[in-house]
């Protein structure tokens, strides 16, 4: 089967290559992928700003079918339709592990980056992790259940009450899939993003995002004033990791606001203004990926349709069309996209425009 491995640490050095079908170990299932999606982290990979395992097959938002089970997995069978935690391997010791907190577990390898993920045909991904998707939850929708479930986490370090002003800034897809769980906690949701991102405000207004601002060319502090008798914005959740929009996000919260930083940074040390931290008393908590709690609650708003997770799909390719996705996310035209290690009978490739796929 063809894999695209990231090769070696630096720029570059993704290649498709042919490696033997996994076969799995005791507690572990075979998957045929359907689709995997392509997250910030396969980008930062790509061009050496993210450490891998390498050599890795990289991929870890993916959904597909089960075709085998080891002897001593019982609660799920051959055809079943899954999704998995990207969760390969913790201690199972430690304090975190012993809660929950998976994504927290210092010897944690997780697929597609200590451990061959999904851009191939076939993963081995433990029982444990594993998920079954829901009947209304289109494969292609399941395939970024991994992506909901870090927006679910996030959103879940604030306290979100009926009414809430909350400002989600940058408007790719984990800003957009985050907009979407603020409002089903009933907030009104304020999407913010720039001239370039005018792609992606159009999708937010499309799903049902109360506004969509650029804030090149609206004053964004105005309208969140105008809808808070000029208290401010109840909670801002940052996804675009830039040091300009946190600092913006700092400025438009009220006191006592609620402040989590989802998007990462592209330097671990910036400089942030923590006399506003100190003075208007913020709450300012991180959000790192996901956790198994999280994830049966992300299925279910797809599946109830508070979510709309196929409609940021914009494109599909081939793994062997990496060059191509990687540009149509890099130029701004794409906001979403997939994967398709095994071509289904309706691949056609490149971008979508509007066409559901199963």
């Amino acid at each position: 089967m063809q894999a695209l491995i990231k090769t070696a640490l630096g720029f570059g050095n993704l290649v498709v290559q042919e490696k033997e079908e996994p076969n799995p170990n005791p507690g572990q299932v075979k998957i045929k992928v359907h689709y995997a999606g392509i997250c910030g982290s396969d980008i930062h990979t790509y061009e050496g700003h993210y450490k891998v395992a390498s050599p890795v097959t990289l991929g870890h938002e993916f959904s597909g079918e089960i075709v085998e089970v080891a002897d001593d997995v019982t609660n799920f069978k051959v055809g079943d339709r899954v999704t998995s935690e990207t969760t390969f391997y913790i201690c199972g010791e430690c304090n975190y592990c012993q809660t929950g907190n998976y994504n927290l577990c210092n010897h944690r390898k997780g697929l597609g980056t200590q451990q061959d993920g999904a851009f191939t045909s076939y993963v081995i991904a433990r029982a444990e992790s594993l998920h079954l998707i829901p009947e209304l939850v289109s494969y292609q929708a399941a395939a970024m259940t991994e992506p909901l479930a870090c927006t679910h986490h996030a959103v879940n370090k604030a306290e979100i009450n009926q009414g809430d002003i909350v400002v989600v800034i940058g408007p790719g897809p984990i800003g957009l899939l985050t907009a979407q769980v603020a409002k089903s906690r009933g907030a009104t949701v304020i999407i913010t993003g720039l001239t370039n991102d005018k792609i992606r405000l159009n999708k937010a207004k499309e799903i049902g995002i109360d506004y969509a601002v650029d804030s090149q060319k609206q004053d964004l502090k105005t309208l969140v004033h105008s809808l808070t008798a000029g208290y401010g914005a109840n909670v801002v959740l940052e996804c675009s990791g830039s040091v300009a929009a946190a600092k913006q996000g700092m400025d438009l919260l009220r006191k006592q606001g609620q402040f989590v930083q989802v998007g990462i940074f592209s330097e671990p040390a910036i400089s942030f203004d923590m006399e506003k931290i100190i003075q208007k008393e913020i709450h300012m908590v991180g959000s790192r990926s996901q956790k198994p709690a999280d994830w049966e609650p992300s299925l279910a708003l797809m599946s109830n349709g508070e979510v709309q997770a196929e409609a940021l799909v914009t494109h599909q390719y081939k793994i062997t069309e990496w060059e191509q996705a990687y540009q149509a996310i890099k130029s701004g035209e794409a906001i979403k996209v997939l994967l398709v290690p095994h071509l289904l009978d309706s691949y056609e490739g490149g971008k979508i425009d509007g066409r559901t796929i199963t």
